[in-house]
């Protein structure tokens, strides 16, 4: 059986229920307890942090007024995301159907932010490509930012091969994004 509603985080079941039945507390403690992964998905569908924003009060709102028709409390995750999914394809099609200067703006935004994770796409690649050691130093390191002498620690290296390991990481990385494959 899938994951319940409960094991994601979102409201328990009785709440839910008590919701879908009339009970105002429990309809705000489940609408404020979805607006996280609501909010959350948004950002990973729609084009622009207020686009996002939008997408998730307007999901929000959906459940407020709408969580009676909700067939099984278990659907609720599903259905929050089908909503948000729904508005964030409604913003973006109304960007292509209605290109004035503020939609041109959000469209640059739009294109930037693809742009962004494709090269986002491109950094992930190319340190999933280095070797274990390497890889786990630099992203303790520079991604996660912990202290050198902790990222040591915590993998069993000294300190200067950690600082070794990391310095050969960082010149494969900018080599494999400059093109050029790693020796």
């Amino acid at each position: 059986m899938g994951v319940s509603v409960v094991d994601r985080g979102w409201a328990s079941e009785r709440l839910i229920e008590a919701a879908r039945g009339g009970d105002p507390e429990a309809l705000v403690a489940v609408v404020h307890s979805a607006h996280p992964h609501v909010r959350r998905f948004a950002e990973t569908l729609c084009a622009s942090p207020q686009d996002a924003e939008d997408a998730a009060q307007e999901a929000l709102i959906v459940l407020y007024r709408e969580i009676g028709s909700l067939r099984a409390t278990a659907a609720l995750a599903s259905w929050m995301f089908r909503i948000v999914r729904h508005e964030c394809l409604r913003r973006a099609r109304r960007l292509l159907d209605r290109p004035d200067e503020a939609d041109v703006v959000a469209a640059a935004s739009a294109e930037d932010e693809v742009l962004r994770r494709l090269e986002a796409d491109r950094v992930a690649a190319a340190i999933r490509a280095l070797p274990d050691v390497q890889r786990r130093v630099l992203v303790m390191r520079d991604v996660l930012g912990r202290p050198g002498r902790a990222v040591a620690e915590s993998l069993g290296l000294s300190t200067p091969a950690m600082k070794s390991h990391l310095h050969r990481a960082r010149a494969a990385l900018r080599l494999s994004l400059r093109g050029t494959d790693s020796a």
